[in-house]
């Protein structure tokens, strides 16, 4: 009866003590979360987080921010860029080996973990903590710059609603002699003469921007762009500030309406004359530019950045689903849904620019160009031409609005759950609650976000999302498949999921998991060193300065230093004598699987106070009851 007794003292102290653990956790973690939104009695041992109210909000949000601004601005030029029609081949196939399987394993990681990019990846390998950082660092710094080009749209919408376009004619006080417009009905007139500019380039440069001859000349602020970007941020934040039951309110609209409205353009476009010609250039493929390290390098680029690869938006998204959600339907629907809604955006833009290209008797390539520049230069020329043409771009750039809002709430939603997730005891001391948590990040954000409205504020957008966005982010991703399939384990990954969905992953995502994903994701990084080029301006037309490019590999080293700053600082503080130790404690997960169920987040909790009693009370044979003392103790509630 002694060792009984120990054994019950023993078992009933390790419940207190876990209990109470549990319960303090669980009051810091939520700040401003109801108590019955958080509610998952079966999982205790996880932090408490509100849920999605249901399936369709959570694949809304991933669906929202994976079709966004860069399917309707980055893929056409990208795909210009790698000779058209061969830049489907390497896209798709780098989305079925990289993007479908590494978004399958970032959702298991964040549902798993229920944390953002630093909590979860910090918990499953702290060595690589410094990855989940680095994609809060990049998130962070594309906060600042992507809702410029919100405002830009914003602008663009209340001055469609003008009677006559203002970007239809050269009629107005900020076009120069330069400006040309083709004469309908006069041939020799729909020849674009050398150094000419169409009305919608000069209202975009002269008006909008007041462009300077550099970002040597950063100029004074635009206050019509500052007021837009204003009400940008105040859009934003009235849209995340309740967390995900507001930004998930907002998505039913801003996520449903732009397809609609897709759809739409999309049909209209393909009744343009010379439509044929810009559908020619993007499904017609050079095959030798197959063997171009450039296109695999576009195509892998644009995969990472339109399904959110790396960037912790989808950890994010996955910390929020109930513990036993199924995930791979999750990662199919929304890998297939962002390349198809991509291939409809690529037929109306090159459907658009075949038609600009034949009423200006130019070439396709010629009509293109880089930066927003293809957003509010190229489309609004040809919506000016449209029937009701003020309907058109009122629709097109509320359209714009919507995917950008969308992009938006998935940056800034990171960057607050990182922080709630990571100084939770601060946040409740010192902001009281989570909106004035998402109040202070987008008033930082929007005053790192002055330097792009100003008169030279263009080049310092095209630098920024040159070294933020492309840069860096394939030096994260490849640190993030290490930490997670090399560190973590692919086999301890498959067990994640199988007690998460009753199912393994299946060998093909394993596979890619542990030697293809890396392999490809370490050559195109490899490759894109090796033929890095600098940033440029209008096709080349601007090309920066060595200081510019400075400022710009410490953008881009601001995300990068801290994967080796944290593994260092992790490395050192490991327990262990000599190195060997120290390595293997800093890349072991800090929780273990229950040894008697085998499951990390064990469903029955007497099952580790039993663990821990058998641990610490000596074993006698004597003693038959010794192995089921903790049947006496109650099971605790959440």
């Amino acid at each position: 009866m002694e060792a009984h007794h120990t054994a019950l003292h023993v078992s009933s102290k390790i419940y207190q003590q876990r209990i109470s653990r549990s319960f303090e956790d669980d009051l810091s973690v939520c700040t401003s979360f109801d108590d019955a939104d958080a509610e998952d009695l079966g999982d205790y041992r996880q932090p408490r987080r509100p849920h999605w109210a249901n399936k369709v909000q959570f694949v809304l949000a991933c669906i929202s921010y994976s079709v966004g601004l860069g399917n309707v601005w980055r893929f056409p030029y990208l795909c210009y860029k790698s000779g058209g029609g061969v830049f489907l081949i390497p896209y798709f196939l780098i989305l079925i080996v990289c993007g479908v399987p590494l978004l399958y394993m970032e959702l298991s990681i964040g549902q798993f973990t229920r944390r953002g990019p630093i909590g979860a990846l910090g918990q499953i390998c702290p060595l690589f903590k410094g990855a989940g950082l680095s994609s809060v660092v990049i998130s962070f710094l594309m906060s600042t710059y992507h809702n410029v080009i919100i405002a830009y749209a914003i602008y663009y919408f209340f001055a469609a609603f003008r009677a006559k376009q203002p970007w239809s004619d050269c009629d107005n006080s900020w076009n120069s002699l330069a400006c040309w417009l083709p004469t309908y009905g006069v041939i020799d007139n729909r020849t674009r003469p050398n150094a000419s500019r169409t009305p919608s380039e000069e209202f975009f440069d002269n008006k909008v921007l007041q462009v300077s001859k550099g970002i040597e000349e950063s100029g004074a602020l635009r206050w019509e762009l500052v007021a837009c970007l204003i009400t940008a941020w105040i859009l934003v934040y009235f849209s995340v500030w309740k967390s995900i039951k507001s930004s998930a309110q907002v998505r039913y609209l801003t996520a449903t309406l732009p397809f609609l409205l897709i759809v739409a353009f999309l049909t209209r476009s393909l009744t343009l004359e010379g439509a044929d010609k810009g559908l020619q250039f993007f499904f017609h493929p050079r095959w030798e530019l197959l063997a171009d390290a450039k296109v695999w390098i576009n195509a892998a680029a644009q995969i990472f950045n339109s399904v959110g690869i790396a960037f912790g938006s989808m950890i994010c998204f996955a910390s929020y689903n109930k513990f036993h959600n199924t995930i791979l339907v999750d990662s199919v629907a929304v890998s297939l849904i962002n390349a198809f809604s991509s291939l409809l955006v690529g037929i109306f833009s090159f459907a658009t620019i075949g038609n600009i290209a034949v009423e200006q008797n130019m070439s396709v390539e010629a009509v293109l160009t880089d930066g927003p520049g293809l957003v509010f230069v190229v489309y609004p020329q040809a919506l000016a031409k449209m029937p009701a043409s003020q309907l058109w771009a009122v629709l097109f750039f509320f359209m714009l609005v919507c995917l950008s809002l969308n992009s938006q709430f998935a940056i800034v939603e990171v960057v607050v759950t990182s922080i709630q997730d990571g100084f939770p005891k601060w946040v409740k001391r010192h902001l009281v609650c989570h909106e004035m948590l998402v109040l202070l990040v987008c008033v930082i954000s929007f005053l790192f976000g002055l330097p792009n409205i100003t008169q030279g504020g263009i080049y310092f957008f095209q630098l920024i999302d040159h070294y933020a966005a492309s840069i860096s982010i394939m030096f994260l991703a490849f640190f993030e498949v290490i930490a997670i399939s090399w560190c973590y384990g692919v086999r301890r990954l498959s067990n994640n999921v199988k007690e998460m969905t009753g199912r393994v992953p299946s060998a093909y995502f394993r596979f890619c998991w542990l030697i293809a994903a890396p392999l490809l994701i370490m050559a195109v990084w490899v490759f894109s060193l090796i033929d890095y080029e600098p940033p440029t301006y209008r096709n080349g037309e601007y090309e920066y300065p060595w200081w510019a490019e400075a400022i710009g590999w410490g953008i881009s080293s601001l995300s990068l230093i801290c994967i080796p700053a944290f593994a260092i600082y992790e490395f050192v503080k490991a327990n262990g004598n000599t190195c060997a130790e120290k390595l293997r404690n800093a890349i072991k997960p800090h929780f273990e699987a229950c040894k008697i169920c085998g499951q990390e987040y064990c469903t029955e909790p007497m099952h580790n106070f039993e663990e821990d009693a058998i641990k610490e009370t000596p074993y006698d044979p004597n003693s038959p009851i010794q192995l089921n003392t903790s049947i006496l103790l109650p099971k605790p509630q959440t």
